[in-house]
């Protein structure tokens, strides 16, 4: 009995057919691979709804004089104060070498567009930096004995900068990233 299904060993290989198949099939692999790895990338990044919550413009002509605002960007707490005159020069006088993080007012505040600081206005986080409570300030009526916030939780005092001075947080009310967009509104961003 002969074996139909036998090929000779005459019978030609195409090389050129077999390399095309290899390439196409490694360039098919390799493009769903990348296609994979940018989509697994991308996943990473934040949603459009996270990014738009994630900044905030403020009307900061809203503030009254020696009262605050408080707003929410992204979960996290921050104060708008519109510093009166007295506040501000209280701020001043305080001898910067005395505190525990020192900073002066002035570095603790952003310019306006025109290169110039506004010291009425003053923008903080709104979490103490002992152990992330919400410190209270003027609109609950508690100051604290440096007229800035006063932290209930742990007896955290801050000055009209939001710089600690007394108690066992660490550290100032951080500042954080925010922009004038005009001279009554100011963009504040994570």
């Amino acid at each position: 009995m002969t074996d139909q299904t036998a090929h000779s060993h005459d019978d030609a290989v195409d090389e050129d057919r077999r390399n095309f198949v290899h390439i196409a099939t490694g360039a098919v692999a390799f493009g769903g691979l990348a296609a994979f790895a940018i989509a697994a990338v991308d996943q990473w990044n934040p949603a459009a709804d996270t990014r738009a919550a994630s900044s905030l413009d403020v009307d900061i002509s809203k503030v009254p004089l020696g009262g605050e605002i408080r707003v929410l960007i992204g979960g996290k707490p921050f104060f708008i104060r519109h510093r009166t005159i007295a506040e501000i020069a209280s701020a001043d006088a305080v001898n910067v070498a005395t505190l525990r993080d020192p900073e002066t007012d002035d570095e603790r505040l952003r310019p306006m567009a025109d290169g110039k600081l506004n010291p009425a206005i003053l923008i903080t986080s709104g979490a103490c930096t002992h152990l992330g409570c919400v410190p209270v300030g003027p609109t609950q009526g508690n100051v604290g004995a440096f007229g800035g916030w006063y932290c209930p939780c742990h007896g955290s005092q801050y000055d009209t900068s939001g710089r600690i001075r007394s108690g066992p947080a660490p550290s100032n009310l951080p500042i954080p990233n925010y922009k004038y967009v005009s001279d009554t509104v100011v963009n504040i961003s994570l």
